[in-house]
């Protein structure tokens, strides 16, 4: 691989690596996100970036509304249902009943229990297990994986260091315009041989 080539794979490898913590910043805020890694390597094509999320857990706070929720531990809540959206999984516990007593999300996603989206009053109460009591009975159960627990009343923080991924944002933009000058470079250099070949001939 000539160096033309190697410049320009270091390129793409900083724009991904800024891409990933200008997304990450943007989250720093969202209730239940989770960071993501770009991890680069080296390959037949020179510099690539691989991403995946980092499954820690975040901090928790109390708000005391009784259909907010926080996991501790792996998984995800199953939200979705309705015509306007697929069933998708986010940690993002911030529940509310809408008129219909369906327990939705702020885009309107409706919670997922075992037997479908949860529906109930508002005296109902989510134990730590996940079962769902309402009027002294269980309803229904969220499932959590084994070793997981829930709390009501709270919510999970998201797990972005803002200081960390502004540090991480800089440092890919100085990659970049390294990796932009020096192709900048090898390109003037390749200029300056051709016409220095043409001028001897």
């Amino acid at each position: 691989m000539d160096g033309q080539h190697w410049m320009a794979s270091a390129m793409r490898a900083a724009r991904s690596q800024l891409d990933i913590a200008t997304h990450n910043l943007a989250n720093a805020s969202t209730d239940g996100f989770r960071r993501a890694v770009g991890t680069t390597s080296i390959g037949a094509r020179g510099l690539a970036v691989s991403e995946r999320t980092v499954h820690e857990q975040g901090a928790v706070r109390t708000t005391g509304r009784r259909f907010d929720l926080a996991l501790l531990g792996d998984g995800a809540f199953r939200v979705g249902g309705t015509a306007t959206h697929e069933d998708s999984f986010t940690r993002e516990g911030a529940f509310t009943r809408d008129r219909d007593g369906f327990l939705t999300d702020d885009r309107g996603r409706r919670l997922y229990g075992a037997h479908g989206a949860l529906r109930v009053s508002e005296d109902a109460t989510i134990a730590s297990d996940g079962s769902v009591r309402d009027h002294g009975r269980v309803v229904d159960r969220i499932p959590l994986p084994a070793g997981t627990h829930l709390l009501a009343g709270v919510l999970e923080t998201s797990t972005v260091n803002p200081v960390s991924e502004t540090l991480a944002i800089l440092t890919a933009q100085r990659a970049f315009e390294t990796a932009q000058k020096t192709l900048a470079a090898i390109d003037a250099a390749r200029e300056k041989a051709a016409n220095d070949v043409v001028r001897v001939r």
